[in-house]
């Protein structure tokens, strides 16, 4: 059956326009349109440029702008006149659907989906009332013509890739259920009388084809029986088949050469399975041969359907030429749009700053900082503030030989001092000792005449100089304690950095506290994770919101349908929020691990604060007795300035003291030899 003649398929006539008050360069083309794709795809152009113009400019019936719209009715050939841009649309798109039976009656057969669509909408859109030619009656025949001769095509096609032979039967009895509600509707006399005497033909045409497909689906429910070797249900199969051939024979009188030749060959198709199937069943099989009606019947595949028509596609009807028109309905529509848009944005809003505080509390009370958790990175490399000090060391050898050997100075000045005033005050303790065994032998005893009063002077200097002395003790011992406090971690500064990185205290973990750690950072960068996220949903959300303007969309729309617009373009938030439900629904787990997770990690937490204060308090230290580096040495050079001052002083009273000391001794022997 695959190269079976093609039918001839039915197509209709375009209307004629008549008057329009329009651009006459547009209308033009718009009415006289090549018969190909190229004239369908102007048609539609100029179908959606009308419903703009329409949106913006009170052009329908009964409005202020309305102008006379003029016709030609296609079965009568009379002029139709009336003022509504509407009824420019219908005429249109009758001709978008015309043209497209045209095309599909040709040898592509590839658009009679389109022409059901065309009639569809228009059936479904636009009063009945303009014209008789798109009354309900009519398109509703259109609608089904144009659906039976789709699946006609498609049969064709399932015949030429050898699909199974139940699903071509199936097929094949849809293109006769559409035929017969088309022939239903050519039998009704109202839409006789509408049609004239194309009415006949077409009727003809349609009983021969319902015959013919129906024959051609139980051709092939016998070829299936065969297949399933059910050899009685093949032979009443090819047998009925053969019988609504020969009706299809009988009404097919008077249809072109085409239509015949296409029922010869499936003559001899069907007759050769006929004859062929009840020989094989009479002298091989010898099965029962049902009746008929005892099988299951055939039930239809609707495999075709009506393809939509968007009069305001943009794909289809390119720019809007009237876009700078937008009326002030359509902006009050965008301003109630802008306010359905708001209350989405505050109610998800709502739930993301609940669940955000409830998050925050949750944080600060656990206080827990995912960059400083576990803290174990920093124990794997000296400090900067550190590595500095060592630096500067490192730049700088002598730095405790000449700490050392400062403070050496500063000892050995302090011990000349001590000496010289310990000398002074033995010196005088001597001559006093002296003094009072001289009166003990002569009595009280008057000075000799013309001494100096020296001793005195003397004596009163050096308790001076030893009060001095006193002071400066104590600081230089503690000058020599803070130097023996910090020598050690200088030594350490200036030395190898493994040294220095020896001395930093590092926590030991055994492999249970580093699992409960990792796990406490995973389930934080989970949280981390999901704060990300939700800032970046929201953030898309609003960046949405912000660029949806369905202005353009609002000024085609009639004021009835803005409702429904509304609800089908917020739709377009529906998988952002349902991705934001999932987000904010995931916090109680995500949370509820986190504590489970902190709960062990308390033991951890604890040793890791102890090795960290450790760790901060040594490298304290360090960097301490590094500043503290200069202060001493400028404190034991002021020392020694101090000590090499009161050196000379204590030099010159201890020279003045022996002289006096002298002095008084040489009186004293005076005074004895007398």
């Amino acid at each position: 059956m695959e190269a079976v003649p093609r039918m001839p398929m039915i197509w209709l006539d375009l209307k004629e326009a008549g008057e329009f008050a329009f651009n006459a360069a547009v209308k033009k083309s718009a009415v006289s349109v090549p018969r190909d794709f190229e004239g369908c795809s102007t048609l539609r152009k100029y179908l959606g440029q009308l419903h703009f113009l329409q949106s913006r400019i009170p052009m329908g019936n009964g409005q202020d702008a309305a102008v006379p719209v003029t016709w030609t009715e296609i079965f009568s050939g009379k002029a139709v006149t009336h003022e509504d841009i509407k009824y420019e649309q219908a005429c249109v798109l009758y001709n978008l659907g015309a043209l497209h039976s045209m095309l599909g009656a040709m040898d592509k057969r590839v658009s009679e989906e389109c022409a059901a669509g065309a009639f569809t909408y228009l059936r479904d859109h636009f009063p009945h009332s303009y014209s008789v030619d798109m009354s309900h009656q009519i398109l509703s025949l259109n609608i089904n013509l144009m659906l039976g001769q789709a699946q006609e095509c498609l049969l064709e096609k399932s015949m030429l890739d050898n699909r199974k032979s139940f699903l071509v039967a199936r097929i094949s009895a849809q293109v006769v259920d559409y035929y017969k509600e088309a022939c239903r509707a050519l039998e009704n006399s109202e839409t006789a009388s509408l049609l004239g005497k194309i009415q006949k033909d077409w009727k003809k045409l349609v009983q021969m084809k319902i015959y013919y497909f129906a024959a051609v689906a139980h051709l092939h429910m016998g070829k299936q029986a065969e297949e399933q070797q059910k050899f009685g249900e093949r032979v009443i199969y090819f047998q009925s088949a053969l019988d609504k051939l020969n009706e299809a024979i009988k009404l097919a009188k008077g249809q072109p050469e085409t239509v015949q030749e296409a029922l010869r060959f499936t003559m001899d198709v069907i007759g050769g399975k006929y004859n062929s199937a009840k020989k094989d069943n009479d002298f091989i099989y010898h099965e029962a041969v049902p009746a008929l009606d005892t099988l299951q019947s055939v039930k239809g595949a609707p495999l075709v359907k009506a393809l939509p028509v968007n009069p305001t596609d943009p794909a289809v009807t390119g720019p809007d030429i009237f876009a700078k028109l937008v009326p002030m309905a359509a902006h009050e529509a965008s301003s109630l749009y802008s306010e359905e848009k708001a209350k989405l944005l505050r109610d998800v809003m709502a739930k993301i700053e609940a669940k955000n505080e409830v998050l925050d509390q949750f944080m600060d009370s656990m206080q827990l900082d995912p960059e400083t958790v576990d803290n174990l990175d920093m124990y794997n490399h000296i400090p900067p503030v550190l590595m500095e000090k060592c630096a500067a060391l490192s730049v700088r050898p002598d730095t405790v030989r000449n700490l050392v050997q400062s403070m050496q100075v500063l000892s050995g000045v302090f011990t000349d001092v001590e000496a010289s005033l310990k000398e002074i005050r033995d010196l005088l303790e001597e001559d006093e000792a002296q003094e009072r065994k001289l009166q003990e032998l002569l009595g009280k005893v008057p000075p000799a005449p013309g001494s100096p009063p020296g001793l005195a002077e003397v004596s009163k200097e050096c308790s001076k100089y030893l009060e001095l002395h006193e002071k400066a003790s104590f600081t230089n011992t503690e000058l020599h304690r803070a130097m023996n406090l910090h020598l050690g971690n200088l030594r350490l500064l200036g030395g190898p950095l493994e040294q220095v990185r020896a001395a930093l205290p590092t926590p030991t973990l055994s492999e249970e506290d580093k699992q409960v750690l990792q796990n406490l950072k995973r389930i934080l960068a989970k949280v981390q994770e999901m704060r990300d996220q939700r800032m970046s949903l929201e953030q898309q959300l609003r960046e949405m919101i912000q660029k949806d303007d369905i202005t353009t969309s609002l000024v085609t729309t009639d004021r009835s349908e803005m409702k429904k617009l509304f609800e089908e373009q917020l739709k377009k938030y529906d998988q952002l929020k349902v991705y934001l439900e999932q987000n904010l629904a995931a916090q109680e787990n995500v949370l509820k691990a986190l504590t489970d997770a902190n709960v062990k990690y308390a033991a951890v937490r604890k040793a890791l604060a102890e090795v960290e204060h450790k760790w901060n308090t040594t490298v304290q230290t360090l960097v301490a007795s590094y500043e503290a580096y200069e202060d001493l040495m400028k404190k034991s050079q002021e020392g020694k300035d101090f000590y090499t001052d009161l050196e000379g002083k204590a030099a010159k009273l201890l020279e003045r003291a022996r002289a006096a000391c002298q002095a008084s001794e040489a009186h004293r022997q005076q005074l004895l030899e007398r």
